[in-house]
């Protein structure tokens, strides 16, 4: 078994590797995107956001005349930790708690916390009592430290949803799979081969395209690399193996493009790709946790920015490897090996 399983894993990498059009662009398109942002946008933000320490999710904009403020972002925390820590790095511009007594804490060295510290005195009533100031410092998070781990989530989405189940439909399109089928191959051994394949030429691009971002832009990294390392593995495996649900049955190329792409987007748009969600409703925050670049990118900036754990990030790989263990049931339960 494990003889066969090899020799598809070695076809497959040889394949990959031969095709140079798709190894360029898996390695330079985030590298491109990287740089590219990170010139555009580090240390921009064009709104204000202030948090606010309550334990409810919405905020009551009639508690206090600063909450009604225009052009200001009000977001609800009920982690106080986690709130300061947010302001310490320029995510916050600040943090108010409504008391009493009323208190907020700021970054002095954020410019942006400035004006809306200024906007929070004016709007304080002389007649009420003085709302108490509190400072922390600390360096902000850069957009290109944030956007990094998106960014090769998102490169290891597309690679592996399309490298495996674009390319199953091909081989079953043109009588590839037909061949196969009359050799002693399972279809678990088949599809083990292929997560191995993606699985090890993923973590390799991943590998190279971050330490060479990481070096070139000094990024933030406060955990471990193994954590990081072990985050990116499991996550590849539950994206592969979403990808093989896609290809077991499908026999059209265009029909196997149009449902990555329905799987795609979504989870590029929900997932925290490109902006946080922390400011959207539960209803959209509860839609992302059933994607797996959603736990893949939470714990992964988790690792970097706030130097989790393994035992931090453990219920996000928890969620990856049930999500693994469902798609491969599904893909190896309905695998085709024929068009027709």
């Amino acid at each position: 078994m494990f003889n066969r399983i090899y020799a598809i894993f070695v076809g497959r990498n040889r394949e990959f590797v031969r095709d140079r059009s798709s190894l360029a662009w898996s390695l330079l398109l985030p590298v491109v995107l990287v740089f590219g942002l990170s010139f555009a946008f580090d240390g921009q933000r064009d709104e204000y956001t202030v948090g606010v320490l309550q334990a409810e999710p919405d905020i009551d904009t009639g508690a206090h005349p600063f909450l009604e403020t225009k052009y200001v972002r009000f977001v609800a925390y009920d982690d106080l930790d986690e709130a300061m820590l947010k302001v310490e790095r320029h995510q916050l511009d600040l943090l108010i708690d409504l008391g009493p007594p009323a208190r907020y804490w700021i970054n002095p060295t954020a410019a942006k916390g400035y004006f809306v510290e200024f906007a929070l005195l004016q709007t304080a009533s002389p007649s009420s009592n003085t709302v108490v100031k509190e400072q922390i410092e600390g360096d902000p998070v850069r957009y290109s430290d944030w956007v990094l781990p998106g960014i090769l989530g998102m490169n290891m989405m597309f690679s592996c949803l399309f490298g495996v189940g674009y390319v199953i439909v091909r081989y079953r399109k043109n009588g590839f799979l037909k061949r196969l089928r009359a050799t002693p191959l399972t279809a678990f051994e088949f599809i083990t081969a292929q997560v191995a394949s993606r699985m090890v030429l993923i973590m390799l691009i991943t590998t190279f395209v971050y330490t060479g971002t990481h070096l070139l832009l000094d990024t933030r990294m406060e955990g471990s690399y193994f954590t990081l390392f072990l985050i990116a593995l499991v996550g590849a495996i539950s994206l592969v193996s979403l990808g093989l649900v896609v290809s077991a049955r499908v026999t059209s190329e265009e029909l196997a493009g149009g449902l990555l792409n329905l799987i795609n987007w979504p989870m590029m748009l929900l997932s925290g790709v490109w902006f946080s969600l922390e400011g959207a409703g539960e209803t959209v925050r509860g839609m992302s946790q059933i994607f797996p670049l959603t736990h893949i990118l939470d714990s992964a900036r988790a690792v970097m920015l706030d130097g989790a754990t393994l035992t931090d990030v453990a219920p996000s790989l928890a969620a990856l490897t049930v999500l693994s263990g469902v798609f491969l049931a599904i893909g190896s339960a309905i695998f085709r090996w024929e068009q027709y």
